[in-house]
C-alpha cells in the first residue's frame, strides 16, 4: 500500500460511501432508517453541515471511509466508519480515525464522540488505541444496533 493517500469528500467517491459502509452493516446488522438517510444523502446530512467525509484512496481505489458529523459547536459524531475487506488490520482504519481526530481539532472541537456495537472488536481496540473511552451510559437511540458509546475528549 505504497499509494495509500486519505482525502476528503468528492461526490465521485459517493457510491463507495454507501457501498463499503453497507458490506459491514449488512455482514453483522441490517440496514436502518439513520443509516439510509446518511448514506444516500451525504452532501445534505454531513457536508452541507460543515461536517467531512474522508477517504482512504489505494492505487485509485477506495478502501476506506469515515465521516465527521457536527454534532453541537463544539462536538463532532465520528460515524460510517469502514475498511475494505482484505485491507483491514493494515493500518487503514487507524490512519482514517487519526486523520478525523485531526479534522475535529482543526475545528476547536473539545469532543468526538461515536456509536458501536460491542461484538466489533477490532473497531473497539482501534478506537481504544487512539484514546477513545466507553461511556457509562449508552443513551442514543437512533441504532437498534448500538449498545456501546464512546467519546474522546480533545
Amino acid at each position: 500500500m505504497n499509494n495509500l493517500r486519505i482525502t476528503s469528500f468528492n461526490k465521485k467517491y459517493k457510491a463507495d460511501f454507501e457501498k463499503l459502509n453497507r458490506e459491514w452493516i449488512e455482514e453483522f446488522f441490517q440496514m436502518e432508517d439513520e443509516d439510509f438517510h446518511t448514506l444516500q444523502n451525504p452532501e445534505s446530512y454531513v457536508i452541507q453541515k460543515n461536517g467531512e467525509i474522508f477517504f482512504a484512496i489505494n492505487d485509485q481505489i477506495v478502501i476506506g471511509t469515515a465521516a465527521m458529523i457536527p454534532f453541537s459547536e463544539d462536538v463532532f459524531e465520528l460515524a460510517k466508519m469502514s475498511v475494505k475487506k482484505g485491507f483491514q488490520g493494515k493500518g487503514v482504519g487507524k490512519l482514517l480515525l487519526k486523520r478525523c481526530i485531526q479534522f475535529a481539532q482543526e475545528r476547536n472541537a473539545n469532543e468526538i464522540f461515536l456509536l458501536t456495537n460491542d461484538i466489533l472488536k477490532p473497531a473497539l481496540n482501534l478506537y481504544l488505541s487512539c484514546g477513545f473511552v466507553i461511556k457509562n451510559k449508552y443513551d442514543d437511540e437512533r441504532y437498534e444496533r448500538g449498545n456501546t458509546k464512546m467519546h474522546l475528549i480533545l
